[in-house]
């Protein structure tokens, strides 16, 4: 989860200097036609050149002010996407946490369970643990025994099911779903 976390961060911060950068060249743009329209108004009156740069100037300020509502908002859905995300992760953490607390798994057991989930197979897991092969696909069984499941894809579909709410039985309590 964490490595594309940055790399959103990064293209989330893009856009907001984008737009923001649009709004300052906006901003300078209507100063101008401002500066502008009134000098010229001082000097001439009122006429269709001056009328021009004031509704000209008129559009650019509109455009500021679209624009730094819109930076605004996109930082406030920013702010809330990350904050959702993190309680989400945390919330995703915990679930599985429990899942494993309510399965009864050891803790060699809840790595292996928990390696399994990010779609490592048994003798990368065995690699990464330094531990025997052997001893990992037995610790695997143990686990799927104990989820009542009996394969990696059938442990990680327990958990897509939490997530999309589907409501399955937990299968420590001897139901089958």
């Amino acid at each position: 989860m964490g490595g594309d976390s940055g790399t959103t961060e990064r293209s989330r911060d893009r856009q907001v200097m984008l737009v923001a950068a649009t709004v300052v060249v906006q901003a300078v743009a209507a100063a101008f036609f401002v500066a502008d329209a009134i000098g010229d108004l001082a000097e001439r009156g009122v006429t269709v050149h001056i009328a021009i740069e004031g509704l000209i100037a008129i559009a650019l300020l509109a455009g500021v002010v679209v624009g730094a509502r819109h930076t605004r908002l996109m930082l406030q859905d920013a702010r809330r996407t990350e904050a959702a995300l993190q309680i989400a992760s945390g919330a995703l953490a915990e679930h599985i946490a429990a899942r494993f607390r309510n399965w009864g798994l050891t803790a060699a057991e809840a790595e292996v369970a928990l390696f399994a989930l990010k779609g490592c197979d048994a003798p990368e897991i065995a690699r990464l643990r330094g531990a025997a092969a052997g001893t990992v696909r037995a610790q695997l069984s143990a686990v799927y025994a104990k989820a009542g499941v009996g394969s990696q894809a059938a442990l990680v579909s327990l958990f897509i099911e939490d997530l999309l709410g589907a409501g399955v039985p937990d299968r420590s309590e001897g139901g089958k779903a």
